[in-house]
């Protein structure tokens, strides 16, 4: 749960408020999971739906620093096959790239994009967990990931092009 909480919230902080909400709002209300679902899915859709709750409640998502934050596992792990030292500063940038291209999505998509490419659900298991159609995530997935690339694209089109490269190359 923590994992699809930072990778929405964008640090730490906000995670860990998020993972202890969500967690006191499924206490609350247990006498109403369906014990014929994926309680890994009941518990991913509380986790979104406490995070979009209060960023409609608190207005727009705040963007911090992304200096002195540690990437402690939690950042992008892209394997490094040939251990280079610049293909691991090559990562190190791509990884803070796409956290700030997370930061910057439409809640909808990033929790849609963080779930599919990230947790690696199934489009059936973020539908549910979204409460919403098969055809409204794979939008949702579609559009956020334009957005993660219009972002990088924007930001920094020589780093855009490397991560194209390398995202080639890993294909």
């Amino acid at each position: 749960m923590y994992g699809l909480a930072y990778r929405l919230t964008g640090n730490a902080s906000d995670a860990e408020d998020l993972v202890q909400e969500s967690y006191i709002r499924a206490f609350r209300f247990l006498d109403r999971y369906d014990r014929s679902l994926s309680f890994t899915n009941w518990m991913y859709r509380i986790v979104t739906n406490q995070h979009i709750d209060s960023i409609r409640k608190n207005g727009k998502m705040k963007v911090s620093s992304l200096e002195g934050m540690s990437t402690n596992g939690m950042a992008f792990d892209l394997p490094d096959e040939t251990q280079c030292p610049d293909r691991a500063l090559l990562r190190d940038s791509v990884e803070d790239e796409l956290d700030w291209a997370l930061k910057a999505m439409t809640p909808d998509f990033r929790a849609a994009v963080v779930m599919a490419d990230i947790e690696g659900m199934a489009y059936e298991e973020i539908a549910d967990v979204m409460n919403t159609s098969i055809g409204t995530v794979r939008s949702r997935i579609h559009r956020g990931r334009k957005q993660l690339r219009s972002y990088l694209q924007k930001r920094n089109p020589e780093k855009f092009l490397e991560l194209e490269r390398a995202t080639e190359e890993r294909s």
